[in-house]
């Protein structure tokens, strides 16, 4: 499963969890969840989230990143 197309879905706003990197993409077509085991991205999982969220920036997105609680 590839990301959802950036005219459709403009904004990525990412969240990490104890064991998970969820990504919600929204936009006028609706929202679409993904959620990536952290154990698939290995090492840091901040530096991870950050590498994640400029990644998505690069390739067009709109991100916003949700602090983890």
């Amino acid at each position: 499963m590839g990301l959802p197309n950036v005219a459709r879905y403009p904004e990525a706003i990412v969240t990490r969890a104890e064991e998970s990197i969820l990504i919600r993409f929204g936009g006028l077509s609706g929202e679409q969840t993904m959620s990536v085991p952290l154990r698939y991205v290995g090492g840091d999982a901040e530096a991870a989230e950050l590498r994640l969220l400029a990644r998505l920036q690069e390739i067009g997105y709109r991100v916003e990143r949700v602090p983890p609680k």
